[in-house]
Parts: C-alpha cells; sequence; structure tokens
C-alpha cells in the first residue's frame, strides 16, 4: 500500500501475488478485464461448439456396430473392426493413392501461387490497375462448384469446346490420367485470386522507406521482391502453411464427386467420395465413419508434424 500525488492509497498490483492466486480467481479476473473482447468471439465460439465438437460425440459409432432402433450408444462394441475392413479392402491403395496426388499437387500449387501472384501485383505501380488486376482475379472464386464443373466439360468437350479442339477426340474428362492435373489446374485457377488478399495485406504493412532505400542502393524489382516482400511474408506463409497441412487428405467432396464417372473412376475415387458411396447410399454408417474419423486423425497428425518442424526452424507456429 502507497500513496499518491492525491493523497489517496493506491494497491501496488503485486505480479507474484497474482499468479500464486487460484485458477477460479485469475479466470474471473481476465473476463472482468476482457470481457468486451470475449462477448465479440462469443457467436464463433458457440458455432464451433455446436457444429463441430458436440458432433464428435457421435465417433463413437466408429467402433460399435450401428443399429438403428438402439441409438449411437446402443449398438455392439467391435473395436477396431471396421479400420481393420479399411486397410483391408482392395480399394484402400488405389484410394489412398489418388487422394494424396490429387491432394498434394493441390496444396503445393495452390499454394504457390497466390504468393507469385501477391507479389506481381503488389509491383504494379497504378492504383486503377492494381485495383482492377486484382478483382478479375478473385472473381472466380465466387462460381459454385456446380458451375465450374459445367464450364470444365464445357471447354474440354472433345471436338467443340474452347480447349477440346486442341486436344483432339479423346474426352479429357475420361481420361483417368488427366483427371489431377484438371483438377488441381481448375482449383488453383478458381482461388488463387482470393487466397493472395491475405498476402497483399501483409505486404502493405511494409515501411515504403525500405523500398526507397533498397532503390538508393541500385536494388531493381526482382531484387526488391527477394530482399524486402518475400521476408516480410514469410510469417504469414509459414503460418498458412501449417494450415494447409492440416487439410492433407481433406480433398473436396463435391467437386470430385461431380467431376467423377465410370471412366476415370479408378483416379478419382478419393476419402470423401468412398465415405459418401459407403455411408450414405450403401448405409454402411459405422464403416463409414470409421474412414472418416482415419481422414481426421490423419490430418491432425500431419498439422502437429508441419507446426513442430515450423517451430523447430523457425519462430513460426501456430500452438
Amino acid at each position: 500500500m502507497s500513496a499518491s500525488a492525491s493523497g489517496r492509497p493506491m494497491v501496488v498490483d503485486n505480479v507474484e501475488e497474482r499468479r500464486k492466486a487460484p485458477l477460479w480467481r485469475r479466470l474471473r479476473r481476465h473476463f472482468q478485464l476482457y470481457w468486451q473482447l470475449w462477448a465479440l468471439v462469443l457467436p464463433a465460439i458457440v458455432f464451433i461448439v455446436v457444429f463441430a465438437y458436440i458432433p464428435m460425440y457421435g465417433v463413437q459409432l466408429a467402433f460399435r456396430r450401428y443399429d438403428i432402433t438402439k441409438g449411437l450408444t446402443g449398438g455392439q462394441w467391435v473395436g477396431f473392426q471396421y479400420f481393420r475392413q479399411f486397410f483391408n479392402d482392395p480399394l484402400f491403395g488405389e484410394i489412398i493413392t489418388n487422394t494424396f496426388r490429387i491432394s498434394l499437387w493441390t496444396l503445393t500449387m495452390g499454394f504457390i501461387a497466390p504468393i507469385l501472384l501477391a507479389l506481381l501485383i503488389n509491383q504494379i505501380g497504378g492504383a486503377k490497375i492494381k485495383g482492377f488486376v486484382q478483382t478479375i482475379t478473385y472473381m472466380p472464386h465466387f462460381i459454385s462448384t456446380v458451375v465450374m464443373v459445367s464450364m470444365i466439360q464445357i471447354f474440354l468437350q472433345p471436338g467443340n469446346g474452347l480447349l477440346g479442339r486442341f486436344l483432339g477426340r479423346e474426352s479429357m474428362m475420361g481420361n483417368p490420367k488427366a483427371f489431377a492435373q484438371i483438377y488441381w489446374i481448375s482449383e488453383v485457377w478458381q482461388h488463387m485470386g482470393w487466397n493472395c488478399i491475405i498476402y497483399l495485406a501483409a505486404l502493405s504493412s511494409v515501411d515504403l522507406a525500405l523500398y526507397e532505400a533498397a532503390k538508393i542502393d541500385g536494388a531493381n524489382r526482382l531484387q526488391l521482391i527477394r530482399y524486402v516482400d518475400i521476408p516480410t511474408i514469410m510469417p504469414t506463409v509459414g503460418v498458412l502453411l501449417i494450415l494447409n497441412m492440416g487439410s492433407v487428405l481433406g480433398v473436396g467432396f463435391e467437386k470430385v464427386w461431380l467431376m467423377q464417372n465410370t471412366l476415370n473412376i479408378t483416379a478419382s475415387e478419393v476419402i470423401s467420395t468412398y465415405t459418401y458411396r459407403i455411408g450414405i447410399l450403401d448405409n454402411q454408417f459405422s464403416y463409414s465413419t470409421a474412414i472418416g474419423l482415419f481422414n481426421s486423425v490423419v490430418n491432425f497428425v500431419f498439422l502437429v508434424i508441419a507446426n513442430a518442424i515450423a517451430r523447430r526452424t523457425s519462430d513460426t507456429s501456430i500452438f
């Protein structure tokens, strides 16, 4: 206790005493100080709890033989039976290979393209031209998946399509070898403009004095990108790469399902489409739940590994 300039007693905030306080008292103090911020994020917290955590109650279905008359918890406990069934499935190798091939190509090219686009847009001098280029590059992001697949089919139509005229009479949509390329190229084209916005936001925080100093030293545009722009966005790149690693096996179901046909199914059958086929069409709910849980666990492992590597090699990590 000490006296202030006005003569009133002033309590000295003891950090050590605050650390030794019970957890509930520290939480109460925290909420009292920052209740406005918690009120802002409360809707998001409720949304995540309702749609992400509460449904996890049904994960136990992967370890039970589902009986519609007994509900989620009334079926016979079978342990890892459905996981072993999936691992011994003749299609297991093909499904995993297709999923990794499509996902890694999409992840790699879809991660590099927005960075390059953001670096190029940032070098445009005129504000109007820069805004125009940015607008036309992120507009495809708002095209629905159904419309996008229809456009792909029209463009690749043999003989009559915009691209099909140069590809011959063979149907590219029916060629298993071309499926992965068609998927990731269209995916990158559709979303790279939208994904580059966050990098443009990071580049906007660069101090203009750095550009002026580099130009005085004789740096050209490529050197400005290498020594000023790239170091600026590297923390953002690291965080986004870690987050993207959490969806290595998360190939989009809607687009793959719409592009899939009897001719390319050997290259287009991925975990998400196989889960839908087994669970919804064949009513094998426990089996499909086990496959989905396996997919989530693998994605989580990749996320943890990527975060650990980033934390050891740099100062970037998400936890």
